[in-house]
């Protein structure tokens, strides 16, 4: 039996994917600091983790069932970039790590060219880590949960402050991984009712010193993005995680907002596409700006012109590869995945839940 979609976790993740895509349009740390959107989406992901644990006889199936959602697009788009950039100066790959855009377990290599589509991938490797460390994961937090929603920023910090001698590739994976994995078993704890269990006052109180802690240590340190300190945006995330996952509104307004509601029913459908080909869409509309040469027309039109052809290429990228989507899901696939339906409590009845991303 398929199971019901929660609006308001697909309600979430589109904000976070329409944040990234901005961002990486628009640098700006105040989109940053608005919504931390790799802590949001992380901490769906632990707890639509935790609730398939929960389901499914064997952690394997569970596993295998959510690579089987997550690769194909990152096949697809390696059928492109890597021959791409072998054809673009890559004279010499370093042949050995090219089946890491098979198994993404550390990060795809790239030359120059091809930067900008492999740089996103990091996500899929933390994800696809957290994954696979799920089991054990739920199994320490169910036995000690606070402990083991500070163990990761500790040695995080642990980590930053004294590196130990690892190369490049494994130890920025590290990194990543314990910069999430509070925010992932955020998610366990949502979904077994202990962030519910937090009186508001104190889950407010906790937020805030971890939202302000974060704020002062990004502050003194001067970088230009709170992300580009890996334990600051990990603290400020697991506050304003804490957030939103400690009170879920009722989201049955959306059904009455039938455009709004299908874009957010589009995106969560088309996320791994979406993530995957945005950096990509906006590299070539630079390039078609180039050749526009729309800062004839001034900064506004210029910067507004380049993001819309950026979303116009991006929606033909989602039109014509989104569907491996559907077939990585065991779902019919769809050209478009608009709603059919909407049931009046405002869930989507019929369709299975969906890998975001990151």
């Amino acid at each position: 039996m398929a199971a019901t979609r929660e609006r308001y976790f697909d309600l979430l993740r589109a904000v976070a994917i329409a944040r990234v895509v901005t961002y990486h349009m628009f640098p700006l740390t105040a989109l940053e600091l608005i919504f931390p959107s790799m802590g949001v989406m992380f901490a769906l992901g632990g707890s639509l983790m935790a609730r398939s644990l929960d389901r499914a006889a064997r952690d394997r199936t569970v596993i295998v069932s959510r690579l089987r959602r997550l690769l194909p697009a990152l096949w697809v788009l390696g059928l492109f970039a890597v021959p791409a950039m072998l054809l673009h100066g890559w004279d010499d790959p370093p042949w050995a790590r090219l089946p890491l855009w098979v198994l993404p377990v550390a990060d795809p290599p790239a030359n120059e060219f091809g930067a900008e589509a492999a740089g996103p991938l990091w996500y899929l490797v933390t994800y696809l880590w957290l994954v696979v460390l799920s089991p054990g994961l739920l199994w320490l937090y169910r036995r000690a949960p606070l402990p083991a929603l500070a163990a990761p920023l500790v040695l995080l910090g642990i980590l930053l402050a004294a590196p130990v001698s690892l190369p490049e590739t494994p130890e920025r994976t590290l990194v990543s991984v314990l910069q999430f994995a509070t925010a992932w078993m955020l998610g366990f704890a949502h979904r077994d009712g202990g962030l519910r269990r937090v009186p508001g006052p104190a889950t407010v109180l906790i937020a805030a010193a971890c939202v302000a802690g974060a704020l002062a240590f990004w502050w003194r340190a001067g970088e230009d993005g709170i992300s580009g300190l890996p334990l600051a945006y990990a603290v400020f995330s697991a506050g304003f995680t804490l957030i939103l996952l400690r009170w879920t509104p009722p989201t049955g307004w959306l059904a009455r907002a039938p455009l709004l509601d299908g874009v957010v029913t589009l995106v969560n459908a088309r996320a791994v596409t979406i993530y995957l080909w945005h950096n990509v869409a906006i590299t070539a509309a630079l390039a078609v700006n180039e050749v526009l040469e729309l800062w004839n027309f001034g900064t506004v039109v210029e910067e507004a012109g380049t993001f819309a052809i950026a979303l116009a290429l991006l929606a033909g990228a989602v039109l014509a590869l989104g569907w491996v989507e559907d077939v990585s899901a065991r779902r019919p696939p769809r050209l478009l995945p608009w709603p059919r339906r909407t049931a009046p409590d405002g869930n989507h009845p019929g369709q299975r839940e969906l890998t975001p991303a990151r």
